[in-house]
């Protein structure tokens, strides 16, 4: 399987390398082929949101605040640790959330018109569908690889 190239491009949303495709960017090399396969996928990821310090001390603070407007004497003082703890926690557990962000991406398979199969993982543009047999360029540039319909 010599002719069998893989490379997987790098998602622009986990590199920060990426751009639109309405943006001016030098290319290398183009390479034509067509569609072997397509296959649709979705990626999920599960960020952890971590929070700093700051974050809990300042909850701290308003829940102290909140709390010293209520009760006397030592009931006020009492009232105002409560809401200093009770800040605290609310803001540390809220800072430490997580949430899934989901990739939409399109694995292709093409045979160049040397002959050589070559996969490629991007991600997915609602304007530009792949199916099989469609007449493709590979766009390699010096930080990645796209892959456009020929028009």
């Amino acid at each position: 399987m010599k002719n069998f190239l893989w490379i997987l491009l790098v998602l622009p949303m986990l590199a920060n390398a990426g751009y639109s495709r309405n943006q001016a960017k030098q290319v290398k090399e183009v390479v034509y082929g067509k569609v072997d396969s397509v296959r649709y996928i979705t990626q999920e990821e599960v960020v952890q949101s971590k929070s700093s310090g700051w974050e809990t001390l300042l909850g701290a603070a308003v829940g102290g605040l909140i709390g010293n407007q209520f009760g006397g004497g030592t009931g006020k003082e009492v009232a105002t640790a409560v809401g200093a703890i009770a800040g605290a926690g609310v803001a540390h557990n809220r800072g430490n959330t997580q949430y899934k962000v989901e990739y939409k991406l399109v694995e292709l398979l093409v045979e160049t018109d040397k002959g050589k199969l070559i996969n490629i993982i991007q991600d997915v543009d609602r304007t530009m569908i792949f199916e099989r047999e469609d007449e493709v360029r590979i766009l390699y540039f010096t930080d990645g690889v796209r892959v456009d319909l020929v028009y």
